[in-house]
């Protein structure tokens, strides 16, 4: 093997700590944010910059995720060929990678961007890295709901970049992430539930029963479309977001009707899929709206 291919290879081990899929939607949220915050087009270099840092920040977390959790996702199957839970990597190497992207990330965002939105992206990499992952994922099948506060501060990250400020409706985006966490996540859980059996982790399906945690994800789909209707309520969009809230709602809440009532693994699969191209169409929705409308 070369060098060159070893490097490669390197490189790929640590770009996969960062989870990179998982870390470009909570950023498309975080820019979708920084451009809502704005009655016209946002200074580039402000958005170009804080885009960076916040990415940077979030692949550290996610990093310091992959090193706490190593020896659980050597268990299961759809983890299993993360770098660290091979050893390819080691826990040292880790943090220093963790270390050096956070800490580059913060730079930025301080320098570049504001105050505000380094610290309030610092807070969500605590949150994140410390309190949801080390705190409350191994210790209740509630982990994903209470956590899922830093999983959903990106829209507020984007606003406070651009806005200098976090005004309501900056926290109703952060407000509909959290209630389409547990649903997006449950599914997930169900169909992998085998998988989270092995890893000793605590989540609803094991601990509470498919049952249950099938009537939760239909009562949580009910509260995000819900949720999803206060952007009109407030006058903070019009009529083609919500048009497209309803009718991504109507889909998302079909899927759920299946999960509750008529399970299987294969509706669990295509709900969890659904519900990421969900998130991404409604805040495309948003900005949309945002600019026709003006």
């Amino acid at each position: 093997m070369t060098t060159l291919t070893l490097s490669s290879n390197r490189v790929a081990q640590y770009w996969a700590l960062t989870k990179p899929r998982v870390t470009q939607l909570a950023v498309f949220c975080a820019v979708i944010g920084m451009f809502l915050a704005s009655p016209d087009l946002p200074d580039w270099r402000v958005v170009v910059a804080a885009t960076i840092g916040i990415w940077l920040l979030a692949g550290a977390a996610f990093a310091v995720n992959c090193l706490v959790e190593r020896s659980i996702d050597a268990k299961m199957a759809r983890t299993a060929r993360r770098p660290l839970a091979r050893g390819e990597i080691t826990p040292a190497q880790t943090l220093l990678f963790s270390g050096l992207i956070g800490g580059a990330g913060m730079w930025v965002l301080y320098s570049l961007v504001n105050p505000l939105t380094m610290w309030l992206t610092f807070a969500t990499f605590v949150g994140y890295a410390v309190i949801y992952t080390m705190l409350l994922k191994p210790a209740t099948p509630q982990n994903i709901v209470i956590g899922g506060l830093s999983g959903a501060m990106p829209p507020a990250l984007g606003w406070a970049a651009i806005a200098n400020d976090v005004p309501m409706q900056a926290w109703i985006l952060v407000l509909i992430i959290f209630i389409w966490t547990p649903p997006h996540f449950w599914a997930l859980a169900l169909y992998r539930r085998d998988d989270y059996a092995k890893s000793g982790l605590p989540m609803l399906p094991i601990t509470h029963g498919l049952k249950f945690t099938q009537f939760h994800i239909f009562l949580y789909t009910i509260a995000l479309v819900a949720t999803t209707m206060l952007p009109y309520a407030v006058r903070m969009s019009g009529l083609i977001y919500l048009i497209s809230a309803v009718v991504l709602g109507a889909v998302f809440l079909w899927y759920s009707w299946r999960i509750y009532r008529h399970y299987t693994d294969l509706i669990a699969r295509k709900a969890f899929a659904y519900s990421i191209i969900y998130l991404s169409l409604l805040f495309a929705a948003l900005l949309l709206d945002h600019y026709w409308t003006i």
